[in-house]
């Protein structure tokens, strides 16, 4: 049978997600594989949320779990599942001494106190929207660890500031599901194949948009936001941009990220430090968008300037491409 360039066997694979980590570690003379195999852990766990997300309605996995999580949330069964999930596999995978997470009030220690990483995480971002099939996400971020090597780990190792971050990403799981990360250097989409088991690089060294016309916000508190805020919104609405806004910042970050956009989650009266995570939400994606050229700000600095002092922190964001980033600020 002769084979042509159209035929679907003579399309390429593509470069896998392990492949491409071993390439980018081979360009690291110094580079001794610890954080590649954590990177390839987070994959693992990412391939099991997604597993179980698209089953969820199957085995009576929506739904609450009639209890709230630190942050006076009520917690979805995903979240728990997910939040279980990943840190079963930082601490089987040996690669991160400790984790801290969006489900967990005190430090997971892993028992790994050999392992050079920290991981900060939001297991499942969304929750509102598991119950519905509207995307939802993980975001995570990882610090070499300050501590030394072969202690216990501590809460210095977790508030290091968002510019000692190694690495950062999150996985979207939606339409497909995608794998985003950084190690400072570039960004790189991966989608994964369930018939393959492989995430696939999809997104090679991701590149936003200067200048977007779409804005992303909680339409239901407008009234809350302090004037500069609502001003720039009645801008965009003059503009004839475009408004969307899922309710899961990783599905709005993600289409932002990729068409041209700005997501904000401005301060309120019933939460003045903002809503938003800094260690684990905003840090890992504003680390990941100055590596796309986008901007990431609290309205008053760069969010990646902030000073960390503890776990559970909140924080105003401002996040997206540039130009508009810069407009909005202009007007605070």
């Amino acid at each position: 049978m002769e084979i042509t360039a159209s035929h679907p066997l003579a399309l390429p694979v593509g470069v896998t997600l392990d492949r491409y980590i071993m390439h980018r570690q081979t360009a690291f003379p110094y580079a001794t594989g610890e954080l590649s195999q954590l990177l390839r852990d987070i994959a693992l766990a990412g391939k099991i949320i997604h597993r179980e997300v698209n089953r969820a309605g199957l085995i009576d996995l929506t739904g609450g779990m009639g209890i709230q999580n630190v942050q006076g949330e009520s917690q979805q069964k995903l979240d728990m599942i997910a939040n279980i999930r990943f840190s079963r596999a930082l601490k089987n995978g040996g690669e991160a001494c400790a984790i801290i997470s969006e489900e967990e009030e005190e430090i997971i220690y892993t028992g790994n106190n050999h392992a050079k990483y920290v991981v900060a995480m939001d297991p499942l971002d969304g929750s509102s929207n598991i119950d519905v099939n509207v995307s939802i996400g993980t975001i995570f971020s990882i610090y070499r660890r300050v501590t030394p090597i072969g202690t216990q780990p501590t809460m210095a190792d977790f508030l290091q500031g968002g510019r000692r971050q190694v690495a950062a990403g999150y996985i979207l799981y939606g339409s497909s599901t995608i794998l985003v990360y950084t190690t400072g250097h570039n960004a790189n989409g991966f989608t994964y194949d369930a018939s393959l088991g492989e995430f696939i690089l999809s997104h090679p060294d991701i590149q936003s948009p200067a200048v977007g016309q779409i804005y992303s916000c909680n339409d239901g508190n407008l009234d809350d936001y302090e004037p500069g805020v609502q001003d720039y919104l009645s801008q965009c609405r003059r503009k004839k941009y475009t408004s969307r806004y899922i309710g899961s910042l990783v599905g709005d970050f993600h289409r932002n990220l990729l068409k041209g956009g700005i997501y904000l989650y401005p301060p309120t009266k019933k939460n003045p430090d903002g809503k938003l995570r800094l260690l684990y939400e905003a840090y890992p994606l504003a680390f990941l968008a100055e590596m796309t050229g986008c901007r990431a700000s609290s309205g008053d600095q760069s969010v990646l300037d902030i000073k960390p002092f503890s776990f559970h922190q909140r924080t105003p964001l401002y996040i997206g491409s540039p130009t508009m980033v810069g407009n909005l600020l202009n007007m605070l």
